[in-house]
């Protein structure tokens, strides 16, 4: 059958049509990677290379920014390092090139730790997971969703900018999002710029609440809290200082164990942030808080009978005597109930003592929680100016404690800080009806059942100096340490040095030392200074006669005596007026 021309260029006509549309979608269906592989994998490479920028810039509100403000801050975050693979990452520390070391000098003065080390760093770099395999399998455990929620309060003045966002990015980066309430930032009267409206815009970008008060006055850390406890909306108050850096599954265990009961104060474990390399490093598991006769705050190993009730457990809650008090979470109700902070206490110090004593004495509790850990700048010395001076303010503080809650163990402070004695404490009558009003334990009670472990003997039967009545001259630790034999030096009254006191149990001691007699090389036995043990040991047991003034040591049969104006054990001689001692405010 013989085909029709125009049959034949009909179906050309469509073949040539369909070809072409055939080319078209082939080519508008191809990856165009395929096509400019150099210059697509250039831009990955300078994107790889490039310096992190801040994860939470996407997240800037569309509030209007004044241009001198975002000009501040554009400028402080060119000199921010988000690059947490960099320099510190994973909790290492930066080591300074020695062509920098005047300029790391002279930025350490800014806040008493090395600034330039920490600008290097990440503010958000990355750390280990310091938790035990026993926290980490118990996180497991804990019912995140009905845990409550909590507000952080952290207060600065003058802090450093990538101290003070390390601090928030560990936060918000290490932390369930839905337990995070809020962040309270109580500015104390900072005077440097950047703290100021560019910290403000900073923080709106942040993903979770930040509220901000710039307080018009220097009020002091806890005048500050308050503030900050005074608005807060959550369940939980979590106090936190604005140089740390929180670790993985830190803030879990402290909700779980408020929840559980909300008379639980609970602190993480406190690591060292090292102020001259911010290395993170991790402290120990079985230390707990105790203070000594100064109401210093100390650490001190966990007793044999604490680790025994926790069925040596070390993921298992630490009760503890006192709180570091820089760190810690409590229920919101329970912290009004119990009358928050003593607002008569000035600046900082002591607070963290008068809290511990108060929530155990009124029927609270105390934890240091070890599967929490929170990192802290600690500093050598504090960078910040207390009116009047600090040890009129650390005085003030401590004796506001003394006076209110230790009772007639109040004499072992003013013994051994007699400088407080001249310092007003202000008017403790409201304190003192909290404690009536809230029918707490006295202070015997808290040594007793709490701690006693305490530097501060229960039972004792003199307070102050111990003359001797051949020299007419008092015992002095004269500063030393353990190991070493205090001093005879003349009486002046006032305590310090020479404030001692004997127990019930025949120890004498000044504060953590006691006399101890030892056997020396030639067989003789001397007398020197060593750490109070917990329990009483025969080298440190003595026996006083205040009748004949004799002071005898029972295990060697000698006496407490005096040879060439030095301290010694001779044998008892009750008519050698060199061993004849009075000590001050006996009480048989």
């Amino acid at each position: 059958m013989k085909v029709r021309p125009d049959v034949c260029r009909a179906i050309l006509l469509t073949s040539i049509v369909w070809f072409l549309i055939d080319i078209l979608i082939l080519f508008y269906t191809l990856d165009n990677s395929t096509l400019e592989p150099k210059t697509i994998s250039r831009a990955e490479r300078l994107q790889h290379e490039q310096k992190p920028v801040d994860p939470y810039k996407a997240a800037v509100r569309p509030d209007p920014v004044d241009p001198a403000t975002q000009e501040a801050l554009d400028q402080l975050l060119q000199h921010t390092s988000f690059q947490n693979f960099g320099p510190g990452s994973n909790g290492e520390g930066v080591k300074i090139d020695p062509s920098q070391d005047q300029k790391m000098k002279e930025m350490f003065k800014e806040n008493q730790f090395n600034l330039l080390a920490s600008n290097m760093i990440a503010v958000n770099r990355t750390l280990p997971d310091f938790r035990s395999s026993k926290c980490q399998r118990d996180y497991n455990t804990y019912h995140l969703s009905e845990l409550p929620t909590t507000s952080i309060i952290i207060v600065f003045h003058n802090e450093a900018w990538t101290t003070l966002l390390r601090t928030l990015h560990s936060i918000i980066d290490r932390s369930p999002r839905h337990l995070l309430e809020e962040i309270i930032m109580i500015d104390d009267c900072s005077d440097r710029d950047y703290l100021k409206k560019p910290l403000n815009e900073y923080v709106k970008r942040l993903p979770i609440p930040v509220h901000i008060v710039h307080l018009s006055e220097r009020s002091g850390l806890i005048r500050a809290r308050l503030t900050g406890s005074n608005m807060a909306k959550g369940k939980v108050l979590l106090f936190l200082d604005a140089h740390v850096e929180v670790t993985e599954g830190w803030l879990p265990p402290l909700l779980d164990r408020v929840h559980g009961d909300r008379k639980r104060v609970v602190a993480p474990i406190i690591d060292v942030i090292s102020d001259d390399t911010f290395e993170y490093v991790t402290a120990s598991d079985t230390t707990w808080g105790g203070f000594n006769w100064h109401l210093n705050f100390r650490w001190y190993t966990v007793p044999e009978r604490e680790m025994a009730r926790r069925k040596y457990d070390r993921s298992s809650p630490i009760r503890t005597p006192t709180i570091a008090g820089g760190l810690f979470a409590v229920d919101k109700q329970f912290f009004n109930d119990i009358g928050t902070y003593d607002e008569g206490m000035q600046v900082w110090g002591g607070e963290n003592l008068e809290i511990s004593f108060r929530v155990w004495m009124c029927g609270g509790f105390l934890e240091i929680h070890p599967c929490s850990r929170v990192g802290h700048v600690f500093r050598k010395q504090t960078p910040y100016t207390f009116p009047g001076g600090t040890a009129k303010v650390i005085h003030h503080n401590a004796a506001r404690t003394a006076e209110v809650w230790m009772d007639e163990y109040k004499a072992f402070f003013y013994q051994m800080v007699p400088a407080a004695k001249n310092v007003d404490a202000g008017d403790v009558t409201e304190r003192r009806r909290l404690r009536e009003n809230l029918q707490c334990k006295d202070f015997r009670w808290y040594l007793e059942n709490i701690y006693p472990e305490a530097p501060v003997p229960v039972n004792y039967v003199s307070i102050g100096q111990i003359i001797n009545h051949g020299q007419n001259k008092c015992l002095d630790t004269m500063g030393k340490k353990s190991g070493e034999t205090p001093g005879l030096v003349t009486c002046h009254g006032v305590g310090g040095n020479q404030a001692w006191s004997l127990t019930r149990d025949g120890t004498i001691r000044s504060d953590e030392l006691c006399l101890t007699a030892y056997s020396g090389y030639t067989g003789g036995t001397g007398i020197k200074m060593e750490k109070c043990a917990v329990k009483t040991v025969s080298r440190n047991v003595f026996k006083y006669d205040p009748v004949s003034r004799m002071v005898q040591h029972p295990s060697t049969d000698r006496c407490l005596s005096i040879k060439s104006t030095s301290l010694a054990m001779d044998d008892c001689n009750n008519l050698d007026p060199d061993q004849q001692w009075s000590f001050a405010n006996f009480k048989p």
